[in-house]
């Protein structure tokens, strides 16, 4: 016989049968679609509007447009070139997923596991820079960009990316829960640290090695400042540069703004696929910190 408490959380069927109770229900639940309604209609309006003509676009008033010819879409992608800086921001996005698991990973196990001489200095210093604002380092990352000669690389990206704090402490609070028991036994063993690392660690961390790389992935896919400043006029600018440089070059503004669903459709679909993993490691993260 089915748990008649069960199935809406917080709320059981008993509950329910309250007229105050059912009638907050219904006004919490209209409350949410009216909120997911206002959230996505600026991007059905982006896609949608895609489909206009020129002509339509400027002078009609009507939402929807007279035809959905995807034509119109491959047309932009191809005049536009946006193959090649697609396949920009994925090498951008690969090596800074790569520089953020590892380099962050590292210290994360040494925070956690290693402890050496000074790493409570070292966890303040990580835990002072989430206070810090990313725009103010700006300036001075790039002069050092500048001074070694990385401009028009996407080294200095994939770097900026594996040396994030928040992923840090992800990393540091996870291994955290990881038994010492097995890091003990594996230098037993004479695994030195770094194998430790690499055999025991990181096997066992996949939930959130894919949770920081999924912030890495978006994270480097929607950046704008500092690849603009390191890669424009390189032939390495990613979408987001492009994007910017389209708007202040001759392109349409329907071109612009197919464009602009061409930038949202990765990160949307991203978040869709693993939109629980997110939520679920991120408070788990906040509980056990």
């Amino acid at each position: 016989m089915a748990n008649k408490n069960a199935g809406y959380g917080i709320i059981r069927d008993l509950d329910l049968k309250s007229p105050g109770v059912r009638s907050g229900y219904r006004l919490v639940f209209a409350i949410c679609v009216v909120a997911l309604l206002v959230g996505i209609a600026p991007m059905v309006w982006v896609v949608v509007s895609g489909f206009k003509t020129i002509k339509e676009f400027v002078i009609s008033v009507n939402v929807i447009p007279e035809s959905f010819d995807i034509s119109k879409y491959t047309g932009t992608w191809i005049s536009l070139k946006f193959a090649k800086y697609y396949r920009n921001s994925l090498v951008s996005v690969i090596g800074s997923v790569g520089c953020a698991v590892i380099f962050n990973g590292l210290l994360g196990y040494a925070l956690s596991k290693v402890k050496p001489s000074g790493w409570r200095i070292v966890y303040a210093l990580v835990m002072a820079g989430l206070l810090i604002p990313a725009t103010t380092s700006i300036v001075p990352l790039f002069i050092n960009i500048t001074r070694v000669h990385l401009n028009g690389s996407f080294v200095p990206l994939w770097l900026s990316i594996g040396a994030n704090a928040f992923y840090v402490v992800l990393f540091k609070t996870f291994f955290d829960s990881l038994p010492n028991s097995l890091v003990e036994a594996a230098k037993i063993d004479g695994c030195t640290d770094f194998r430790v690392f690499r055999s025991i660690a990181l096997p066992l961390s996949r939930s959130i090695m894919m949770v920081v790389a999924i912030y890495a992935i978006n994270a480097a896919w929607s950046d704008f400042l500092l690849p603009y400043l390191v890669l424009n006029q390189s032939g390495l600018e990613t979408v987001m540069v492009r994007l910017f440089q389209f708007r202040n070059g001759k392109t349409s503004d329907i071109d612009i703004l197919r464009a602009i669903v061409f930038v949202i459709i990765p990160p949307t679909v991203l978040f869709l696929f693993f939109q629980k993993q997110i939520t679920q490691v991120t408070a788990q993260s906040g509980i056990k910190g």
